[in-house]
């Protein structure tokens, strides 16, 4: 722990010139003593760090000061240039001039060891990307109007923490200012997505993230696929949900709240799967083919 912190007061100085004793036990939440000993330590290392007294004054690192690269192990190296390499995968076009210039004077070569394709989004939605992280690199509030699983549309202003992909879709992890909490927004269901002057100071982590809008507690859902399904299931499914049975069928056991996109995820199999449970689950899956076939009477 203290190591980290450590490199950090070296970077924070590197970038904002001098900074106070009180400023950096506020951002590490210890005593400013705690601070003072991190100082002798980096001074006894080897690094030019000294404190100056009055108006102004506070801890600062001499003006030739480079960070030598020898202070970062061979592997902590590789670990900077592979996530740099995987920040610039995703389109990130302002990444490329520092990994150049981190590979250079790391003497390596950055592994090319991820690909992200964002064919399928297109120009403006690969826009809204960048938006996004300059919004949660710079802090600042983002405003938007999103639907909701029920189609209910609202305008939203959050301050943007993360930007997640998780389930072959893109979220957006955010403090909601509308409901006073932490949200996850999918980003195909933002309109009118602008990035606002206002900023805001990060808030505590969450003890307990919610997902999108809904907070319904998932209920065991058992479904049988026929063996026709297979190549969807493999897809969609974690193979430790899946059983081959003796006929060929495949059994899936689940837990998924009772919302739109189950019964609309489970009628895009057709014939090839059966609700085993629940029997409301069931019934109503029974409903909606019924209404679907009277369309096409």
């Amino acid at each position: 722990m203290r190591t980290n912190r450590l490199f950090q007061i070296i970077y924070i100085l590197l970038h904002k010139g001098t900074v106070t004793a009180g400023e950096l036990a506020k951002y590490f939440e210890v005593s400013q003593r705690t601070i003072y000993r991190d100082i002798d330590i980096l001074s006894l290392a080897g690094v030019p760090v000294y404190t100056s007294k009055g108006k102004g004054g506070g801890i600062s690192l001499l003006q030739d000061f480079v960070l030598d690269k020898s202070l970062l192990s061979d592997a902590e190296q590789n670990d900077i240039l592979s996530a740099l390499y995987g920040f610039a995968s995703v389109g990130s076009a302002d990444t490329a001039p520092v990994l150049n210039k981190l590979s250079a004077f790391f003497s390596k070569n950055a592994v090319p060891w991820l690909d992200v394709d964002f064919s399928d989004w297109g120009d403006s939605n690969r826009d809204l990307f960048e938006a996004l992280k300059a919004a949660v690199l710079k802090r600042r509030v983002v405003a938007f109007d999103y639907y909701n699983s029920r189609g209910e549309k609202s305008r939203r202003e959050v301050e943007p923490i993360q930007i997640r992909f998780k389930d072959r879709a893109w979220y957006l992890y955010g403090y909601c200012l509308q409901k006073e909490d932490y949200r996850i927004f999918k980003l195909t269901r933002m309109q009118h997505f602008t990035v606002t002057n206002s900023t805001f100071v990060s808030r505590p982590p969450a003890f307990q993230e919610t997902r999108g809008e809904n907070k319904i507690a998932g209920i065991d859902i058992k479904l049988q696929f026929s063996p026709e399904a297979a190549y969807r299931l493999y897809d969609t499914f974690d193979a430790s949900q899946i059983q081959r049975q003796e006929n060929g069928s495949f059994l899936v056991s689940v837990s998924w709240p009772l919302d739109d996109f189950v019964w609309g995820f489970i009628l895009s199999f057709g014939t090839a799967v059966e609700v085993l449970h629940p029997a409301s689950l069931r019934t109503f899956i029974q409903k909606k083919a019924a209404e679907i076939a009277d369309k096409y009477k």
